[in-house]
């Protein structure tokens, strides 16, 4: 089965370039576009993409906005992929911090686009680990770190777990980390649901910005 991909962004030439690269691939399908978040709710529930490639910043509803309306109201909701011109910008971080899955930058290369959807589709890695980490050390800083050091101190993750989180900071996959732990991938798979649930994230992605914005891991830290 392919990815399918919902496109929304008011500009209508940034819409027919994704297509285009996305289109390309024998593996993703463009079921959809929207030139604004707030028609995103609609075509969500009508077409059930896989991935919705979103704008961050549009005039009616923005891409933090529909992503909490999406999250907030659409049963077993989407991948969302926030398309941005910047990549240091508040905007992406707080789009991250409403439940988007990763960002992608409209200057992107073909197959860098191509592979943001694909690994956001599967949810098994972080997407720009490193960019994530930036944007956390700029923006992360802020009263609600006290809400993600108590939320952590209340998950009690294991030793494994901790382990597991601090490995998925750093982008690696279940594979990677399976290999890194010496364990099977449905050990590491398991670990990470574990993580996921007392963390009340949704993916990856949220643990990761719970653990930076904690002081779990550091943000400004460079990983090896």
């Amino acid at each position: 089965m392919p990815v399918t991909v919902l496109l929304v962004d008011d500009e209508p030439l940034v819409r027919a370039g994704l297509r285009a690269v996305l289109e390309a691939q024998p593996d993703i399908e463009v079921v959809g576009e929207a030139a604004d978040g707030a028609a995103v709710i609609p075509l969500v529930r009508r077409l059930r993409p896989d991935v919705v490639a979103m704008d961050v910043r549009m005039p009616l509803m923005d891409g933090i906005e529909a992503t909490r309306a999406v999250l907030r109201t659409v049963e077993r909701p989407p991948r969302i992929l926030v398309v941005t011109t910047f990549e240091n910008d508040e905007y992406v971080y707080e789009a991250l911090r409403a439940g988007a899955d990763g960002f992608l930058l409209k200057r992107a290369r073909p197959a860098e686009i191509v592979h943001a959807v694909r690994l956001v589709a599967e949810g098994e890695s972080l997407l720009f680990p490193a960019s994530v980490r930036r944007l956390a050390a700029s923006y992360g800083e802020r009263p609600g770190n006290r809400a993600a050091r108590d939320l952590l101190e209340r998950a009690r993750l294991t030793e494994r777990e901790a382990e597991v989180l601090r490995l998925m900071t750093r982008g690696l996959s279940n594979a990677e980390i399976a290999a890194r732990l010496v364990v099977g991938a449905e050990t590491v798979k398991s670990h990470v649901s574990g993580v996921l649930a007392k963390l009340g994230a949704r993916d990856r992605t949220q643990a990761v910005i719970t653990a930076y914005e904690s002081g779990f891991v550091a943000a400004g830290r460079t990983h090896g």
